[in-house]
């Protein structure tokens, strides 16, 4: 049953709301996900736009074009603590990425082979170990025009430039 997920920046200024579970889980590992949230990728759970509202201060917003596909993407977070919370995208712009540390309860969101998607493995930190039976992307999971790619799926867990 979809009962939706709430979430917040540091200071609680910004928050937001879903009206369900997202519609599927996209596990980056693009320099760009590294920067932005300091680590080695980004787990972001991807929702309807429309399922999503921002409660409290609306959010500042940062644009820039993707390196990967070139059209914009939208980082939405609060101009008071600097957390970011979400993602838009040019490219879908029906779709929006929530980073999932931002939520009330992180762990209520599972990462499973069934629902996600890893990629840009092909940027992953040397040492990745990307698990077994996940689909991974070298780059994007779609060309640009939105025709699938095919992923690749490990049999076994694989060590990154390992």
């Amino acid at each position: 049953m979809d009962r939706g997920h709430e979430g917040r920046c540091l200071c609680g200024r910004v928050g937001y709301a879903t009206a369900g579970d997202p519609l599927w889980v996209t596990v980056c590992y693009c320099r760009f996900c590294q920067r932005a949230t300091g680590s080695d990728r980004m787990i972001e759970p991807i929702f309807e736009r429309a399922d999503l509202t921002f409660t409290g201060a609306a959010p500042a917003v940062y644009t820039l074009p993707s390196e990967g596909s070139g059209k914009d993407i939208h980082v939405h977070f609060c101009a008071d603590c600097g957390t970011k919370l979400a993602l838009t995208f040019a490219r879908w712009p029906d779709r929006i990425g929530i980073y999932i540390g931002t939520l009330d309860d992180p762990a209520a969101i599972a990462v499973t082979p069934e629902n996600s998607k890893h990629i840009f493995t092909g940027e992953a930190r040397p040492g990745t170990i990307l698990p077994a039976g996940v689909r991974t992307y070298a780059r994007h999971a779609t060309e640009n025009d939105g025709t699938p790619l095919e992923p690749v799926v490990h049999a076994a867990p694989r060590l990154v430039g390992g």
